[in-house]
């Protein structure tokens, strides 16, 4: 009998069934030197134990993508081991903040399924919570992954599609304990702009590039502890390329959007997220967003901002992200929906 784990294929998942995710993985001061290293991450909040104490916090959090990240892989071995691609997410919420010395887990929920045409794969839906060694959660989101056949001939499952909202609503956003704003330091956050300074459909270029390196991302995906396939083994894919791993453009496109939302401090909700299209080592990644909402919340001096990063492989270009027929243009890499806070 084999020890070794070959991952789920379509026809092992079962809704309704929990998953529970190996292994338990405690967070250091370590973790936020690499982020750093690996981004452009300059939000003072995340950089600085002075700035955040300042803003009514114990010391500077971990920053809120490292929590994602981590939670992330824990999920690869059971989820996406054999996914052909990871395709959206939807009702993400980060519920409070991670320190170090914070341990966390993670389990995931199978809440939807559906065979494709083709017979060979199938789309799998789930819900994945991220908890600390004090079984508080810490965040949760829905994600939706194309998961290989591992038979052919094994029986559909009843098609089950959750039905997901277009986005959190304001309301339920999390704001973390003692925040506070009021005295928020401009000048030490690298911008002046606030909430006042931002109007619904304004679209804001971010004017830097990173180039993608191949031992960077293969260092951001271990780090993850993210061991699928198409990440790390080059003779998996046809083409011979090893596929960026989308959490670590959506990272760089976070800390790209800096110049421009330096006072976005805290991403709260991530209401929606397409890899659009493949990321390999050598290409250069660029951003702009687009402010989708504004809105007030009850924490002192502190604002919800909804934006919507998208970042591409081109150099200049418009703002078009989709042809005539609703499609990806080859360009744009992700296309991400998300809740952050920032001083009124």
């Amino acid at each position: 009998m084999s020890k070794t784990n070959p991952g789920r294929f379509f026809e092992d998942y079962r809704i309704g069934e929990i998953i529970p995710h190996a292994v338990p993985r405690t967070v250091s001061g370590g973790e936020r030197a690499l982020y750093h290293a690996l981004y452009p991450a300059r939000h003072a909040l995340h950089s600085s134990d002075e700035f955040a104490r300042a803003c009514g916090l114990d010391g500077s959090p971990m920053d809120d993508l490292i929590a994602f990240h981590l939670v992330f892989g824990k999920t690869v071995p059971d989820i996406s081991l054999n996914a052909v691609a990871n395709l959206g997410y939807a009702e993400g919420r980060w519920h409070r903040p991670v320190w170090a010395g914070d341990t966390l887990r993670a389990e995931s929920e199978v809440i939807g399924l559906k065979e494709n045409s083709s017979g060979t794969s199938g789309v799998v839906w789930v819900r994945t919570r991220g908890l600390n060694q004090n079984d508080e959660l810490v965040l949760d989101y829905v994600r939706w992954v194309m998961v290989r056949k591992g038979r052919p001939d094994a029986p559909a499952p009843a098609t089950v599609v959750p039905d997901l909202a277009k986005a959190v609503a304001p309301a339920d956003l999390v704001v973390p304990e003692g925040l506070d704003f009021t005295g928020y330091d401009s000048g030490l956050a690298g911008e002046r702009y606030r909430m006042g300074d931002y109007a619904i459909g304004e679209i804001i270029d971010h004017v830097d590039g990173v180039t993608i390196e191949e031992a960077e991302h293969m260092l951001a995906t271990r780090l993850w502890q993210n061991t699928a396939k198409v990440h790390f083994d080059a003779t998996f894919r046809p083409d011979g390329k090893r596929l960026i791993y989308g959490g670590h453009i959506i990272s760089i496109a976070r800390a790209l959007t800096f110049n421009g939302l330096a006072n976005a401090q805290i991403m709260a909700a991530l209401n929606g997220g397409a890899h659009a299209n493949p990321c390999f080592a050598g290409d250069t990644v660029r951003a702009f967003t687009e402010v989708l909402d504004l809105a007030e919340t009850p924490a002192p001096g502190v604002a919800a901002i909804r934006l919507r990063t998208v970042a591409h492989k081109s150099g200049e270009r418009d703002h078009k992200i989709k042809d005539q027929d609703g499609k990806y243009l080859p360009d744009i890499l992700l296309d991400l929906d998300y809740w952050a806070f920032l001083p009124q």
